[in-house]
């Protein structure tokens, strides 16, 4: 192999392998808080401007206060809902084509002012040229295709999302995680979208499926996780093989 092709190479192969290598050998470290994943560099969450309380004299309201009762629900930047994850999918899609198509052409010259007999004597014609048959063709195509997918996937699970901006009409765009690690194996639970106050419970829950845009993630990483995918040196061959 040229020097030049195997550095590059070696160099590719070796970057490839990191993250399995890391993930069989090292344990996966949970995320800083405000990082809504191991690559995010540390943020703060983002607050409510400060207000300044107000308090009346022999009054049980307080100015500023957001309900006379313990009913609170998230409207403002930096409040905490729930979300709840219920998805129950089944979907069967079966594919079925055929396709054939034959195609002949003939076609010769019978009359040409009487010179049609002369071809014989032109450079390069064979001697037993037919005029009338000059040209004789045909064509055969078929294709065949079939595919069918079948699919079943159920998950229930619940996370904690934050309100991280409220849009000029009023919805809410919210940004959750969830990370769980038991004996180096990390679980990683994310969810992110644009959701209505109104459809917002009054136990501060939320369905997933009134989520605008939503974005759910659901893995792992880590030791096991690392042994059930493909080795880096196979995956680069899967990718750079052509046929």
């Amino acid at each position: 192999m040229n020097k030049k092709f195997a550095l590059p190479l070696a160099a590719s192969v070796a970057l490839a392998g990191c993250g399995t290598i890391n993930d069989a050998v090292r344990t996966p470290q949970l995320s800083p808080i405000g990082a809504s994943a191991p690559h995010v560099a540390p943020a703060s969450f983002p607050m409510p401007a400060p207000q300044q309380e107000q308090y009346a004299p022999n009054s049980l309201w307080r100015a500023g206060a957001r309900t006379f009762f313990n009913d609170q629900r998230a409207s403002r930047v930096g409040d905490i809902l729930t979300v709840k994850i219920q998805i129950d999918d089944n979907a069967a899609v079966s594919n079925n084509t055929q396709r054939s198509r034959k195609s002949a052409d003939q076609s010769g010259i019978t009359n040409l002012f009487g010179l049609e007999k002369s071809l014989r004597r032109l450079p390069l014609v064979p001697k037993a040229l037919d005029n009338t048959n000059l040209i004789n063709g045909a064509g055969s195509t078929s294709t065949q295709g079939q595919g069918a997918v079948t699919r079943k996937e159920k998950i229930d699970l619940t996370v904690a999302a934050v309100v991280t901006q409220i849009l000029p009409n009023g919805n809410l765009v919210i940004d959750g995680s969830q990370q769980v690690l038991i004996n180096s194996e990390m679980r990683e639970l994310t969810v992110a979208g644009i959701i209505r106050p109104e459809d917002i419970g009054a136990d501060n829950t939320i369905r997933h499926t009134q989520i605008a845009e939503a974005r759910i993630s659901y893995g792992g990483r880590g030791s096991i996780s690392a042994v059930q995918k493909p080795a880096y040196g196979q995956a680069i061959a899967d990718a750079i093989a052509p046929y």
